[in-house]
């Protein structure tokens, strides 16, 4: 249990008792002698009269003769009114200080004071191991107290990633026992349960830096979609996304952020394997393959699409958890339910560092060149790189993987993870002699 009154610190001060309308001029006299404490005003009430107040002495005033003030100020001061010195006491308690000071009163002398910590909403994720794992619940408390109401649930991460949702197990140390949380990243609004789902905020910089790239009426395939941090920005551009996350608790929750940010007219959601999610939305339909003269077939091929257009409550036969709706519908954009990827896609992306690039093989004679209208799909493939690492090695095995080689690659550094490894984004437009 903290004792907060260890952290009181005890003051002995001096003022003057001068009249209100004196305020301003008596402190532009006194600069240099004021009280100079962080979110401690200077000038306060009079408890004995409220038509004056008491201005604070610099601790470096030490008797009630101020002879620590320039005689010239003190002419100056005479001149505006008497001058009536009163003590002040004042009591700096554990409020008043920040989680950085008390922290370093309570670890023990050579621990490191952790300085920073994620913000997903209203959570405040920790990264608490080692030394300062007997400390955890006090570290936390410090945290939440100096960081509420802003911050009102403190986690810390339990143990390694090992489901395959990449989602950490967290335990909850302070405050409120919710996960699920709202947060706005350059003006998406984004729903999610951290404790379901993969966020990550140091990421904000790239979701924007990307979405850059797009145009409005550019197709985009988010193979890992996660709660919609490119699919999102994406679609508020003005793009059709189809978007797909293995992990069905991030596609419902891109579902609902689809909704509050109005643009599900835009996303279609869909929750399968990332590999059969890219080779259903490339499969050209029957219909186009082999086209009838027969009535029943031109009626059928009138229904064709990658999403299957009943819908259940919640997720229809091919996994697509909303429908294109027609609400708000830009008469200049094409309806999603009427776009065929298998005849164009601007950009794919694979945010998965972890493993994405071993997911190009799926590329590997995926689009039908007889079928396929404009230019080829910009890839846009995460990765991480270790310090012992090259460029030239990651190349070498998308390359690989793809099963062609890859002209004009793009690196781009994402941000460091670790001292030995950071992550990357490797883009390049899909090469002509992975098409079937």
């Amino acid at each position: 249990m903290l004792d907060e009154s260890k952290f009181d610190v005890h003051l002995q001060l001096w003022a003057l008792r001068i009249p209100c309308e004196l305020c301003k001029v008596v402190t532009r006299v006194l600069s240099g002698y004021l009280l100079d404490k962080a979110r401690i005003k200077p000038v306060t009430e009079d408890p004995s009269c409220e038509k004056n107040r008491y201005v604070i002495l610099s601790e470096r005033v030490q008797n009630p003769e101020l002879s620590d003030i320039p005689e010239h100020k003190l002419d100056d001061l005479k001149k505006l009114c008497p001058i009536e010195v009163v003590p002040y006491s004042l009591t700096l308690g554990y409020s008043y200080w920040g989680a950085d000071h008390v922290l370093k009163q309570i670890l023990p002398p050579g621990v490191e004071v952790p300085s920073s910590f994620e913000t997903i909403g209203h959570i405040a994720h920790l990264n608490i191991t080692g030394e300062l794992l007997p400390y955890k619940d006090i570290i936390a408390k410090v945290i939440y107290d100096k960081n509420y109401p802003r911050i009102k649930t403190v986690v810390n991460k339990v143990g390694t990633i090992t489901n395959e949702f990449r989602v950490p197990k967290f335990e909850i140390l302070a405050g409120e026992k919710d996960m699920v949380t709202d947060l706005k990243q350059y003006g998406a609004t984004f729903q999610l349960d951290y404790g379901l789902v993969y966020w990550n905020s140091r990421l904000e910089h790239e979701h924007i830096r990307l979405a850059s790239q797009f145009k409005p009426g550019d197709i985009i395939c988010d193979m890992f979609a996660g709660v919609g941090p490119f699919a999102i920005p994406a679609a508020k551009i003005g793009c059709e996304v189809f978007a797909n996350d293995l992990n069905p608790n991030s596609a419902y929750y891109l579902k609902i952020n689809a909704e509050k940010n109005k643009v599900d007219d835009r996303v279609a959601v869909f929750n399968m394997d990332a590999r059969k999610f890219i080779q259903q939305l490339m499969q050209v339909p029957f219909c186009e393959v082999n086209p009838e003269s027969d009535v029943s077939i031109l009626k059928a091929c009138k229904t064709c699409s990658v999403q299957n257009n009943v819908e259940t409550e919640y997720r229809n036969e091919n996994n697509a958890i909303s429908k294109p709706g027609r609400r708000g519908t830009n008469k200049r954009m094409r309806s999603l339910s009427n776009t065929k990827p298998w005849e164009h896609v601007d950009h794919v992306i694979m945010n998965l560092p972890a493993s994405a690039l071993q997911f190009l093989d799926v590329f590997r004679d995926l689009i039908q060149r007889r079928h396929w209208k404009g230019s080829l799909p910009w890839i846009h493939c995460y990765c991480f790189m270790r310090s012992n690492e090259t460029k030239e090695q990651i190349l070498s095995e998308a390359e690989s993987t793809l099963g062609a080689g890859i002209q004009e690659p793009i690196f781009h550094r994402v941000r460091d993870v670790a001292p030995n490894k950071a992550m990357f984004c490797l883009s390049f437009r899909l090469p002509e002699e992975a098409l079937l």
